[in-house]
This record gives C-alpha cells, sequence and structure tokens, in this order.
C-alpha cells in the first residue's frame, strides 16, 4: 500500500480510465483489512478537542501533545478488539485518520493538504489505566489490535475540507460521541506542518487527528467497555468501523 499511495499521481489518471466492472461482491462475504497494514509510523494527537479537553479538566493545549502507537496495533475495521488481561480501564476514541501521501519533511502550513493522501475513520483505543502510569502515552495507546481503521481510504480530493465533518461514536448503539472536526484546537495542517519539522513523513504514514468529547473516562461515574460491547466509530463522508470487545 504505501508504493501504490507513493504512485498515485502517475497511476491515477490511468486508473480513471478503467471501465466500472459489471461483476460486485458484497461486502458481507468479504474481511476488509485496515487499508495500511503495517505502517511505517502510527501517530496520535492528545487533547485536541476543545470539549474534549474541558471535560478532562486540562487547559486546552498551547503546543501539540504527541504521542505513538506501535504498527503491532494496527487492526481491520470490523475485526474483534481486544480487552487485555492486565487492563480493566479501556476506552474508546472515534477520530479522523489521515494517511500521508509523499515522502515530505519541512512542510507548510498551506502546503501541507498537498501532503495528504487520503482519510479514514479511527478508534484511538485506549488502556486508561497504562495511559496514566506515567506521563509518556506510548503503552496505553499501544495494545495489540488497539488502532482499528478503515472501512477504506477515501482521497483527499473527494473528502474535500476534512475540518468540517461531522463524527460519531456509539457503544451497543447508545450514543458516547457527536461532534465535528472543526472543534479541533490543531487542525490536520497544523498537526503535519509540525510533525514535519521534526520527522520525514513518508507515503503510508498514519496520524490519529485526535477525539471528541464523551470518552468513557469522563463520565460519572466512568463507563469503559467490556467484553462483548460494540462500538461503532462514523465520520460522515468517509463511513463506519465497528468492532465487539473481545477477552484477550
Amino acid at each position: 500500500m504505501p508504493a501504490l499511495i507513493e504512485a498515485w499521481p502517475e497511476l491515477s489518471a490511468e486508473v480513471a480510465t478503467w471501465p466500472q466492472s459489471d461483476q460486485s461482491i458484497e461486502l458481507a462475504v468479504v474481511r476488509l483489512l485496515a487499508p495500511v497494514p503495517r505502517p511505517g509510523k502510527i501517530l496520535g494527537i492528545g487533547l485536541n478537542y476543545v470539549a474534549h479537553a474541558r471535560e478532562t479538566n486540562l487547559p486546552i493545549p498551547e503546543k501539540q501533545i504527541w504521542f505513538a502507537k506501535a504498527t503491532t496495533s494496527v487492526n481491520g475495521p470490523f475485526d474483534p478488539v481486544q480487552l487485555p488481561k492486565v487492563s480493566t480501564m479501556v476506552d474508546y476514541e472515534v477520530e479522523l485518520v489521515a494517511v500521508i501521501g509523499r515522502r515530505c519533511r519541512h512542510v507548510s502550513y498551506d502546503e501541507a493538504h498537498k501532503a495528504i493522501f487520503g482519510y479514514c475513520v479511527g478508534n484511538d483505543v485506549s488502556a486508561r489505566d497504562w495511559q496514566g502510569r506515567t506521563p509518556q502515552w506510548t503503552l496505553g495507546k499501544s495494545f495489540d489490535t488497539h488502532a482499528p481503521f478503515g472501512p477504506w481510504l477515501t482521497t483527499a480530493d473527494e473528502v474535500g475540507n476534512p475540518h468540517r465533518l461531522d463524527l460519531s461514536c456509539k457503544v451497543n448503539g447508545e450514543s458516547r460521541q457527536a461532534s465535528n472536526t472543526s472543534d479541533m484546537v490543531f487542525n490536520v495542517f497544523d498537526q503535519i506542518a509540525e510533525l514535519s519539522q521534526v520527522m520525514t513523513l513518508e507515503p503510508g504514514d498514519v496520524i490519529y487527528t485526535g477525539t471528541p468529547s464523551g470518552v468513557g473516562m469522563a463520565l460519572s461515574p466512568p463507563r469503559f467497555l467490556e467484553p462483548g460491547d460494540r462500538v461503532t466509530c462514523e465520520i460522515e463522508r468517509l463511513g463506519v468501523i465497528e468492532a465487539v470487545m473481545t477477552p484477550e
């Protein structure tokens, strides 16, 4: 997939000439994998929605707060998500996921949109007890299966403005999160400009761009995920992903 993404500027014109197939395959009979099965990097930004920062009783960040998710946490958009043996505080976080389309460094804000290949729906599954053990969040964000995204990769030109998209999360049909990407503290282009000052971004790199308010940790009392819970994440124009929580 990274090679396909990198070559897309040359391939897209050819693909556009291909005739539409008269044969179709029902989604119900296939298993969709994560659009990028093994990204070079998975990066996530914390406290990046105004209402989410407020519900956690933390100040709205003046600087971007970044953490990494291990590549082994990648999961398919409809695959089960594990509840780890060592955690009792697993939480959901619906997020807009951006996938990098070209190798780049020191990207300006005005040029950042050109670095994005496309967008997906993501769930930044978080083990809060592990996340809170240290100031660094990587372990709490990196359990196996805790980075589902998909259901497919929608190219940036099809999405248009990524900062006017409704997003939501339901647990067993109950609405938990409902917001719009316009509530981001640092929008997607801000994020790419910041990250690219530090590291080279490469085709297929995955960026979780933040979650809105309504996470289980912030409810009163907190409500964490349990075996059998069905978590449904949806973003306007991008689709739906869904996972059943399964004991490890």
